[in-house]
Protein backbone atom coordinates (compact mmCIF):
# COMPACT_ATOMS: atom_id res chain seq x y z
CA UNK A 1 0.00 0.00 0.00
CA UNK A 2 2.75 2.17 0.71
CA UNK A 3 4.11 2.15 -2.75
CA UNK A 4 0.96 3.50 -4.12
CA UNK A 5 2.25 6.63 -2.39
CA UNK A 6 5.30 6.94 -4.21
CA UNK A 7 4.05 6.62 -7.68
CA UNK A 8 3.41 10.11 -9.92
CA UNK A 9 -0.29 10.13 -9.30
CA UNK A 10 -2.47 10.07 -12.57
CA UNK A 11 -5.67 10.76 -13.03
CA UNK A 12 -8.19 9.27 -15.74
CA UNK A 13 -11.78 10.47 -15.70
CA UNK A 14 -14.43 9.80 -18.37
CA UNK A 15 -17.23 11.97 -18.75
CA UNK A 16 -20.30 11.62 -21.62
CA UNK A 17 -21.25 14.67 -23.47
CA UNK A 18 -24.77 14.27 -25.25
CA UNK A 19 -23.44 16.94 -27.94
CA UNK A 20 -21.35 16.14 -31.33
CA UNK A 21 -17.68 15.93 -30.51
CA UNK A 22 -16.45 18.67 -32.27
CA UNK A 23 -18.75 21.38 -30.13
CA UNK A 24 -17.09 19.25 -26.98
CA UNK A 25 -13.64 19.34 -28.30
CA UNK A 26 -14.20 23.46 -28.94
CA UNK A 27 -15.31 23.90 -25.82
CA UNK A 28 -12.66 22.15 -24.03
CA UNK A 29 -9.97 24.49 -25.27
CA UNK A 30 -12.10 27.13 -25.25
CA UNK A 31 -10.14 29.78 -22.61
CA UNK A 32 -13.26 31.72 -21.52
CA UNK A 33 -15.37 28.49 -20.60
CA UNK A 34 -12.28 27.33 -18.65
CA UNK A 35 -12.54 30.82 -16.45
CA UNK A 36 -16.12 30.07 -16.18
CA UNK A 37 -15.44 26.74 -14.64
CA UNK A 38 -12.94 28.05 -12.07
CA UNK A 39 -14.73 31.41 -11.10
CA UNK A 40 -14.19 29.83 -7.37
CA UNK A 41 -10.66 30.24 -7.93
CA UNK A 42 -11.07 33.76 -9.48
CA UNK A 43 -9.13 31.78 -12.25
CA UNK A 44 -7.98 34.36 -15.20
CA UNK A 45 -5.99 34.36 -18.48
CA UNK A 46 -3.31 37.04 -17.76
CA UNK A 47 -0.74 36.36 -20.38
CA UNK A 48 -0.44 34.03 -24.18
CA UNK A 49 -3.77 33.50 -25.79
CA UNK A 50 -6.29 34.80 -23.62
CA UNK A 51 -9.48 34.73 -25.08
CA UNK A 52 -11.29 32.25 -27.71
CA UNK A 53 -9.68 28.84 -28.67
CA UNK A 54 -6.35 27.92 -28.13
CA UNK A 55 -4.77 25.87 -30.82
CA UNK A 56 -1.22 23.65 -31.38
CA UNK A 57 1.47 25.53 -29.99
CA UNK A 58 -0.18 28.72 -28.46
CA UNK A 59 0.44 28.92 -24.90
CA UNK A 60 -1.96 30.50 -21.80
CA UNK A 61 -0.86 31.77 -18.02
CA UNK A 62 -3.49 31.28 -15.60
CA UNK A 63 -3.42 33.25 -12.43
CA UNK A 64 -5.57 31.31 -9.69
CA UNK A 65 -5.65 31.54 -6.41
CA UNK A 66 -5.41 27.42 -4.85
CA UNK A 67 -4.55 26.11 -1.86
CA UNK A 68 -4.27 29.61 0.33
CA UNK A 69 -1.85 31.17 -2.51
CA UNK A 70 -2.52 33.10 -5.67
CA UNK A 71 -0.24 31.08 -8.03
CA UNK A 72 0.85 31.30 -11.84
CA UNK A 73 1.01 28.36 -14.47
CA UNK A 74 1.67 28.54 -17.77
CA UNK A 75 0.91 25.81 -19.79
CA UNK A 76 1.27 24.91 -23.79
CA UNK A 77 -0.51 23.03 -26.11
CA UNK A 78 1.96 20.66 -27.44
CA UNK A 79 -0.55 18.06 -29.33
CA UNK A 80 -3.57 18.22 -31.75
CA UNK A 81 -5.77 16.28 -33.90
CA UNK A 82 -8.78 17.87 -34.37
CA UNK A 83 -11.44 16.91 -33.25
CA UNK A 84 -9.78 13.53 -31.05
CA UNK A 85 -7.03 14.72 -29.02
CA UNK A 86 -5.49 17.72 -27.81
CA UNK A 87 -2.23 17.60 -25.06
CA UNK A 88 -1.41 20.47 -22.45
CA UNK A 89 1.93 20.68 -20.61
CA UNK A 90 3.11 23.24 -17.85
CA UNK A 91 6.07 25.16 -18.95
CA UNK A 92 6.09 27.00 -16.04
CA UNK A 93 4.70 26.93 -12.53
CA UNK A 94 4.47 25.28 -9.22
CA UNK A 95 4.39 21.66 -10.75
CA UNK A 96 7.52 19.77 -11.33
CA UNK A 97 5.69 18.23 -14.16
CA UNK A 98 2.09 17.74 -15.72
CA UNK A 99 0.50 17.08 -18.83
CA UNK A 100 -2.95 17.35 -19.13
CA UNK A 101 -4.18 14.87 -22.65
CA UNK A 102 -8.47 15.42 -23.71
CA UNK A 103 -9.44 12.68 -25.73
CA UNK A 104 -12.97 12.82 -27.57
CA UNK A 105 -14.64 9.43 -28.83
CA UNK A 106 -17.78 10.13 -30.97
CA UNK A 107 -20.25 7.73 -29.65
CA UNK A 108 -24.54 7.11 -31.10
CA UNK A 109 -25.66 9.67 -29.07
CA UNK A 110 -22.88 11.84 -28.18
CA UNK A 111 -18.82 12.23 -27.42
CA UNK A 112 -16.87 10.28 -25.00
CA UNK A 113 -14.66 12.76 -23.47
CA UNK A 114 -11.05 11.43 -21.62
CA UNK A 115 -9.08 13.61 -19.45
CA UNK A 116 -6.03 11.73 -18.26
CA UNK A 117 -3.57 13.89 -16.48
CA UNK A 118 -0.24 13.74 -14.89
CA UNK A 119 1.52 15.49 -12.69
CA UNK A 120 4.49 15.65 -9.95
CA UNK A 121 5.09 18.31 -7.36
CA UNK A 122 8.79 19.14 -6.12
CA UNK A 123 9.76 18.20 -2.29
CA UNK A 124 10.60 14.24 -2.32
CA UNK A 125 8.93 12.36 -0.25
CA UNK A 126 6.99 15.11 1.71
CA UNK A 127 5.54 15.79 -1.88
CA UNK A 128 4.66 12.40 -2.28
CA UNK A 129 2.88 12.09 0.70
CA UNK A 130 1.06 15.69 -0.31
CA UNK A 131 -0.10 13.97 -3.32
CA UNK A 132 -1.25 10.92 -2.04
CA UNK A 133 -2.63 12.69 0.77
CA UNK A 134 -4.16 15.47 -0.42
CA UNK A 135 -3.73 17.00 -4.01
CA UNK A 136 -4.62 13.97 -6.16
CA UNK A 137 -8.37 14.88 -4.60
CA UNK A 138 -8.02 18.09 -4.77
CA UNK A 139 -6.99 18.07 -8.67
CA UNK A 140 -9.34 15.66 -9.75
CA UNK A 141 -12.12 17.85 -8.26
CA UNK A 142 -11.33 20.76 -10.00
CA UNK A 143 -11.53 18.97 -13.37
CA UNK A 144 -14.61 17.41 -12.42
CA UNK A 145 -16.08 21.00 -12.22
CA UNK A 146 -14.33 21.97 -15.65
CA UNK A 147 -16.42 18.95 -17.13
CA UNK A 148 -19.24 19.89 -15.62
CA UNK A 149 -19.29 23.11 -16.64
CA UNK A 150 -18.47 21.76 -20.53
CA UNK A 151 -21.30 19.28 -20.08
CA UNK A 152 -23.77 22.15 -19.25
CA UNK A 153 -22.70 24.60 -22.28
CA UNK A 154 -22.41 21.70 -25.00
CA UNK A 155 -26.06 19.97 -23.98
CA UNK A 156 -27.79 23.36 -23.78
CA UNK A 157 -28.18 26.38 -25.94
CA UNK A 158 -25.00 27.98 -23.55
CA UNK A 159 -22.25 26.77 -25.99
CA UNK A 160 -23.78 29.43 -28.84
CA UNK A 161 -22.89 32.32 -26.92
CA UNK A 162 -18.64 31.10 -27.02
CA UNK A 163 -18.41 28.89 -30.56
CA UNK A 164 -21.01 31.29 -33.05
CA UNK A 165 -19.24 34.26 -33.13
Amino acid sequence: MLTSFFQMPTIHLTTFIEAPVERVFDLSRNIDLHKQSMTKHKEEAVAGIRFGLIEKDETVTWKAKHLFKTRLLRSKITEMIKPTVFVDEQSQGDFKMMKHEHHFKPCDNGTIMIDLIRFEIPYGKIGKWFNALYLTRYMKHLVEQRNKTIKDFAETEKWKKLLMK
